[in-house]
């Protein structure tokens, strides 16, 4: 599942974080998950994740002895609601292209 489309205008890990997060909505992440899903160094998911509590869009809780990232509520889409990406042309080519 995607992040809500009003959420998706962000930098490129923050969108990954978020998205990530809405996927697991439920039970929320660690750090270390995070990591697993997110394809960025320890220092850019660590500012990523900075800038989206600084936001609002994003919660820390303490179950016990573990530590879970959960988005906010307004990330989450609606159940049935799809968000799809808009991408341009030039977009999809250069994700095609072997450089």
């Amino acid at each position: 599942m995607r992040a809500k489309r009003e959420y998706r205008d962000r930098d490129a890990v923050e969108v990954s974080v978020l998205d990530a997060l809405v996927d697991r909505s439920e039970d929320g992440m660690t750090v270390f998950e995070l990591r697993s899903h997110v394809e960025a160094d320890i220092d850019e998911l660590e500012g990523a994740l900075a800038t989206l509590k600084e936001a609002g869009l994003i919660h820390v809780d303490e179950n016990g002895d573990r530590t879970v990232i959960m988005p906010d509520e307004r990330v989450v889409p609606d159940p049935g609601e799809t968000v799809t990406e808009d991408e341009s042309l030039v977009d999809r080519v250069r994700d095609r292209l072997p450089f």
